[in-house]
């Protein structure tokens, strides 16, 4: 019988479709393990040695997949990079993860070349994918040169990911690395997918259509590759797009965040109709909280097959199936076995169910330190459990409420207003397609409400449209949470994966009240 995990998979099953990529060509499990041995020999042949990282700087591609196999059967680190940054904070993960090896797409180039020539990256590592950057060498040659063949010395390597450095550069997350063969981490490698009921060596389909740079994004992806699931691969993921391909490959799974169901409802009747979804099993949604009106439209559109968790990079977490959702709306679940959860208050006491302090959490499997930032490993503890910043409350059954990010609560005339109750509000008005809540400077009550909102297309944003929303929201929200003004933009600074940048939208008004004082 086939066991778990990629290499097992491929070998006894080569002919097994594992992805299907962004152009739809089809990849066989063996073609994909031929490559990622080829890509073991390179680097070993550039002098990697295990606990040496890899950085990569790609968008969803067949190239991902190739790299992360690889390290993770030769002991490296991968460490996948945001492409969104810019030069100088690319070369900052680059040089602080000490990559030996740094792979980049030509789409990045400008990017790349910037990052490697900042830090005099070796020129020897540097590894160009899908065309030309220059200084870098091509992936492709570099590749071909070696054997397809399964490498000696296998060795269980992890991905090091880093942190999004909302409240300052970011740090890489670093375990030990298990020091076994990459078969005895199989389990492990797939856990998250057990976790939400999904089954091996069935006709499971995974697909990904959110940059595989983001953790979870790569976690799950991952998982479903160890679990012999064929993973659909999306480039750049739009709407109908995704339902295409839910159609067209009868997709079971995916991991999702909330701006994407508010996207998908977006679409005209008309469109939503064209396409089956009825393969749908299990799709997961974390990362932002997602309204309760747009989940419940969900349901009602999909089925019951919307799960929802709540983790973070460190560890985590919780875990919470449709039908348990319906009979806690807004929860993101209960602790998973391996996991606790505690709400602490600013003195570290713990407190009672239904009282809202900080959010704890303790993986009971392993730990993590930030790469060499002792102080903020030690600064994010209290005694075995880590926090992220994330504030809310358990119920008595130890259901999980989040309120909001710490750093992103309002306090208003001394009381506490958490902006995603607002924003879960004002997104279900039907002109607008994305809004973001925050404080800004009152000379009396210290801070107050502000809306920012992205109009759907075709509606110009203005004082008539922020009159109407705000007549609207009425009877919906209290006086005291309810924004004093609303401003537009064309477009919300979040990235592909739903992480809003609030930062950007708050520091100018903050900016110009610090020059006026």
């Amino acid at each position: 019988m086939t066991q778990l995990g990629f290499w097992s998979i491929a070998q006894d099953n080569p002919d097994h479709l594992a992805i299907v990529d962004p152009d739809e060509q089809l990849v066989t499990a063996g073609e994909l393990l031929g490559s990622c041995n080829q890509v073991v020999h390179g680097l070993r042949e550039l002098g990697l040695q295990p606990g040496d990282a890899v950085a990569m700087l790609l968008p969803n591609s067949i190239e991902v997949f190739e790299l992360y196999l690889a390290v993770l059967q030769a002991g490296f680190y991968l460490v996948p990079i945001n492409w969104h940054l810019v030069g100088p904070e690319i070369a900052y993960i680059v040089a602080d993860s000490e990559a030996k090896a740094f792979v980049a797409h030509a789409r990045l180039a400008d990017s790349a070349r910037a990052a490697a020539d900042e830090i005099d990256f070796p020129a020897a590592g540097r590894l160009a994918v899908g065309g030309e950057i220059e200084s870098f060498r091509s992936y492709e040659e570099f590749k071909a040169a070696q054997p397809t063949d399964l490498p000696a010395d296998r060795t269980t390597g992890l991905v090091m990911n880093y942190t999004s450095g909302t409240t300052g550069r970011p740090k890489g997350v670093r375990r030990t690395l298990p020091g076994v063969p990459p078969e005895e981490q199989a389990i492990g490698l797939a856990g998250m997918l057990f976790m939400f009921r999904l089954a091996p060596f069935d006709d499971n389909v995974h697909i990904c259509g959110s940059p595989l740079y983001h953790t979870a994004v790569l976690v799950f992806a991952g998982g479903a590759i160890h679990m012999g699931h064929t993973v659909v691969l999306m480039d750049k993921w739009t709407p109908e797009g995704m339902l295409y391909l839910i159609d067209e490959y009868r997709v079971t799974n995916t991991h999702m965040v909330p701006t994407q169901f508010v996207r998908l409802l977006g679409l005209p009747d008309e469109v939503r109709a064209k396409y089956d979804v009825s393969s749908l099993r299990h799709m997961v949604h974390a990362a932002a909280p997602c309204p309760p009106d747009v989940k419940r439209a969900m349901l009602d559109w999909w089925g019951p097959v919307i799960d929802e968790y709540y983790a973070a990079s460190e560890g985590g977490g919780t875990t919470v199936f449709a039908d348990e959702w319906l009979e806690h709306p807004g929860t993101v679940g209960r602790a998973w076995p391996s996991s606790e959860i505690v709400i602490l208050d600013d003195d570290d006491n713990e407190l009672p169910a239904g009282q809202i302090g900080t959010v704890y959490m303790h993986m009971k499997t392993g730990d993590f330190e930030y790469f060499k930032d002792k102080q903020k490993t030690d600064h994010s503890r209290r005694g075995k459990f880590f926090t992220v910043g994330d504030v809310g409350y358990l119920d008595d059954d130890g259901w999980l409420f989040l309120s909001d990010r710490k750093n992103d609560m309002i306090i208003s005339g001394g009381a506490n207003i958490y902006p995603a109750e607002i924003e879960s509000v004002l997104i279900m008005h039907p002109k607008v397609a994305d809004v973001a809540v925050f404080g800004i400077p009152h000379p009396d009550w210290g801070e107050e409400v502000k809306a920012v909102v992205e109009p759907i297309d075709g509606v110009e944003g203005g004082p008539e449209l922020g009159a109407e929303i705000l007549a609207w929201s009425v009877d919906k929200l209290a006086k005291y949470k309810t924004p004093r003004t609303i401003d537009f933009v064309d477009e919300l600074p979040r990235d592909p994966n739903g992480k809003l940048y609030k930062r950007k939208l708050r520091d100018p008004y903050w900016e110009d009240h610090e020059r006026a004082i």
